[in-house]
């Protein structure tokens, strides 16, 4: 080391000490003060004071108010990632089966653009019978007989389309709005505009079954250029929901608790002076974690759950691994718990082939623990404010697949989602497709409508919930989307 460069040093260290204790000596107990302060202040109602300031700032998931009051309060999504065959589940047609193995009408794939297959393909037919069911008479394949019991309490929407054809921009834009990365999911929209009424879980919670994890990947749950205090945590099916909740040893709680009030008041100063919403992101985070350390083995515990509520939804407390039945039956359990929104990620509905037994399968799966879910928040008085939403981020083609008969190709023209509690109108079916199930013919819902009438459930006008970013006011539904008020109560 050089003279000069010695010297140096041993001014930025002087610099440095003299800073830290006369900033920061004073600072540290004026912040303490300021925070006690300020959490008095803040349920007085004293809202202009620095205190008080500082305090919401270092809590940006405070429950806050929508822009009006809203039929639900929490959401529960359903995503059937790789795109369930609505034609082999929800949405019957006869003139499909009359047609099996011919080719389509000339008129019906004009201009029509496929993922993989020629749309001059065979036309495929229906490969289960259907039936009606309920009072509302909704017609359903012999692979849901659980969603079956549960048709008077759901709303199905068989008219929706996209505009994305493959995986990854499919689920980006059903899950963000855009087929762009980098857009806030709806999780984080939600989060944003809502806030939370957990103090000791995240608001925003993920989980993923199935053969593989999404194909859109983190993106779905991710918050964009929203601060990242809004982005969905995921947590493992089994186990600890996050790695490293424990403490290592050595570290009591004590020792933890004055660590973390240190770091929190030296974050809340620079935050005080920078205004950074990702310092309040590091707060919240310290502090989240602090917490789940108790909440989040009581919640992950479905042991403590009775008997018929585990075989209600096929959960089973041993094994270990995670399942999708397991994943309901917590995904009830988080929004009993003031859990924001809760989505449930099962990637296994891409059937290129293998159509029939994979669809057994998927259904097996799933179909028990969707309708349990239902009917579990119904007894519960918890249904009229959770919105449950379930569908992919597609449908499948009529054409066949391959030189068999047994595979569909991906299809934005139409597909089936269902939607229950939270303001939904029960027992009804809106929109239909066409004779094929190839264009959705009457009451279209986009995906950027579904989101609307989402927010609008939520308590907010789609328009006015907007954040700004690179000189402009971004919103989930961009430029579009309108409330589908059939599907409202």
């Amino acid at each position: 080391m050089t003279p000069r460069s010695s010297a140096h040093e041993t001014i930025r260290s002087l610099l440095t000490r003299r800073w830290f204790f006369r900033d920061c000596a004073v600072g540290l107990g004026t912040m303490a003060l300021a925070d006690l302060l300020g959490r008095d202040a803040g349920f007085a109602g004293a809202s202009n004071s620095r205190a008080a300031t500082v305090s919401s700032k270092t809590d940006p998931l405070a429950p806050q108010r929508p822009h009006y009051v809203g039929r639900a309060k929490s959401v529960i999504f359903l995503f059937m990632a790789g795109a369930p065959s609505h034609l082999e589940l929800f949405d019957f047609k006869p003139k499909l089966a009359e047609f099996d193995g011919k080719l389509p009408p000339a008129e019906l794939i004009k201009d029509y653009r496929a993922a993989f297959i020629n749309p001059n393909s065979k036309l495929l037919g229906p490969r289960f019978k259907f039936a009606k069911h309920g009072q509302c008479g909704a017609e359903l394949s012999e692979l849901l007989p659980h969603t079956a019991s549960i048709v008077d309490d759901i709303a199905i929407a068989k008219s929706m389309v996209t505009d994305a054809f493959n995986h990854a921009p499919g689920q980006i834009l059903m899950s963000t709005g855009s087929q762009q990365f980098g857009r806030p999911s709806i999780g984080s929209w939600v989060t944003y505009g809502l806030g939370s009424e957990s103090r000791d879980l995240p608001a925003f919670v993920v989980f993923s079954s199935g053969k593989k994890g999404p194909s859109g990947g983190n993106s779905n749950w991710g918050s964009g250029f929203l601060p990242t205090v809004y982005q969905g945590v995921q947590f493992r099916g089994a186990g600890e929901p996050v790695l490293y909740l424990s403490n290592p040893r050595g570290i009591d709680p004590q020792l933890q608790r004055d660590t973390l009030d240190s770091i929190r008041r030296l974050n809340e100063m620079r935050l005080g002076t920078i205004g950074d919403p990702e310092i309040a992101t590091r707060i919240n985070s310290f502090e989240m974690a602090y917490r789940m350390q108790t909440s989040a083995p009581e919640l992950m515990d479905i042991a403590q759950e009775p008997k018929h509520i585990l075989e209600m939804y096929g959960a089973e407390v041993s094994g270990g691994k995670p399942s999708f039945a397991n994943n309901c039956l917590l995904a009830r359990r988080l929004v009993e718990r003031g859990v924001r929104f809760v989505e449930l990620f099962h990637e296994a509905w891409d059937q290129h082939g293998n159509l029939k037994a994979d669809l057994k399968v998927n259904c097996k799966e799933t179909d028990q623990a969707c309708a349990a879910l239902i009917k579990d928040l119904k007894q519960r008085g918890l249904l009229d404010e959770t919105l449950v939403i379930w569908g992919g981020e597609f449908g499948r083609t009529p054409m066949v697949q391959g030189g068999g008969d047994d595979g569909r190709d991906h299809h934005p023209n139409a597909f089936t989602m269902w939607l229950a509690g939270g303001g939904i109108k029960p027992g009804t079916t809106l929109g239909e497709s066409d004779d094929f199930g190839f264009n959705a013919v009457t009451d279209r819902v986009h995906v950027n409508d579904l989101h609307a009438t989402l927010l609008h459930l939520l308590g907010f006008d789609h328009t006015k919930l907007t954040y700004r970013f690179q000189g402009r006011d971004f919103r989930l539904t961009d430029v579009s989307g309108e409330i589908v008020q059939k599907l409202l109560a």
